[in-house]
């Protein structure tokens, strides 16, 4: 049985629907779930993989029939679908990146495009999606949605800027791998009487540059949350740390706060002291997942198939107050978060 809502011939704009919300409907009257789907979309992000794991065999033994999509919704819509069991899944927990690949996707981002999704899951019968990413990836889950599909994000970004969950998986190995990096520039930096300038990923938030600043002793802060002053809270305080006997600096900068190309060369023109740019990019992406991300990638992948078994449908899977728990994907993605200003304030402390 179908379960869309609409057709070709009978599409109203997306934009202006709402997801079903299941919070008060009798489970009795929810048609079952049997077979799955599970993509993963955006940009790929450490643990990603221990997602995919734990859904195929928390929903294998949980009676499912579990499909892998490959390249995201732009696999979706092509038909890129195939069973996936526990033998496709053995030795994933530990690898970076995601096996099911990702990929961007300009005709998922129509409503005509969203159609041919939710027809493709038609026609290999899938009864239900699972869809692992960021803010962007939840935006096409819900455009799902709203046209009749049952939906389960959950959270897969390093920038861990997704407002209604306290943690996205990916974020601890990201600035774990970024920490690594900038202790070795350190060393570098000591050795030559320089100042590094390092540039970690977060677009639209500082979560990252600001933790990592904070545990890699950095002098200055940069994130897109706190505009700055150049000469006071940059050059100012360089120069007071060279007059105080510092042989070497670290600025961190968010590439949403500006660019560490840019940042180093005006701090060797303001100051004389040899600045050098290092761009981390796409090193933060990769690597082998933390205990945490493997964990909390697990326990969501679990959570969700727990919804699926409930016909507990359209939620996001989200750890709040270190409970792995879910919310309506409709009132998830209207939730928005910033850093708190204490946390801000702290590390202005230890600079």
């Amino acid at each position: 049985m179908s379960r869309l809502l609409y057709d070709e011939n009978n599409l109203p704009d997306i934009s202006t629907l709402k997801a079903k919300n299941y919070d008060n409907v009798n489970p009795d009257e929810v048609e079952p779930v049997k077979r799955i789907g599970i993509l993963t979309s955006g940009g790929d992000a450490p643990g990603m993989n221990a997602t995919i794991r734990s859904v195929v065999r928390a929903g294998t033994n949980s009676g499912f029939e579990v499909y892998g999509i490959t390249r995201g919704y732009h696999g979706l819509w092509k038909g890129e679908i195939a069973p996936i069991g526990m033998r496709d899944v053995s030795e994933t927990l530990q690898r970076g990146g995601t096996f099911l690949m990702t990929a961007r996707s300009k005709t998922f981002q129509t409503d005509e495009g969203v159609l041919k999704g939710a027809r493709m899951l038609e026609v290999y019968g899938l009864d239900a999606l699972i869809v692992s990413g960021g803010d962007g990836s939840f935006k096409g889950a819900r455009a799902l949605a709203r046209i009749g599909i049952p939906i389960i994000g959950i959270p897969g970004t390093i920038d861990n800027d997704i407002g209604c969950t306290d943690y996205t998986i990916g974020y601890d190995t990201a600035m774990n791998t970024a920490m690594d990096c900038i202790d070795k520039l350190r060393d570098t930096a000591s050795s030559h009487e320089r100042c590094s300038v390092i540039e970690v990923m977060g677009r639209s938030a500082g979560y990252i540059a600001l933790n990592v600043g904070i545990a890699t002793g950095a002098e200055v802060i940069l994130i897109p949350e706190v505009p700055f002053d150049f000469n006071t809270d940059v050059v100012r305080v360089i120069l007071d740390g060279r007059n105080k006997g510092k042989k070497h600096y670290i600025v961190i900068v968010a590439e949403g706060a500006g660019s560490a190309t840019d940042i180093a060369k005006k701090i060797e023109e303001n100051t004389g002291i040899e600045s050098r740019p290092t761009i981390l990019g796409h090193l933060q992406r990769g690597g082998s997942p933390t205990l945490r991300d493997r964990t909390t990638a697990s326990l969501m992948g679990v959570h969700a198939i727990d919804c699926l078994l409930n016909k507990k449908f359209n939620r996001i899977i989200v750890e709040k107050n270190g409970v792995i728990t879910d919310v309506d994907i409709e009132e998830g993605l209207a939730t928005t978060k910033t850093i708190p200003q204490i946390e801000i304030d702290n590390a202005r402390r230890l600079s």
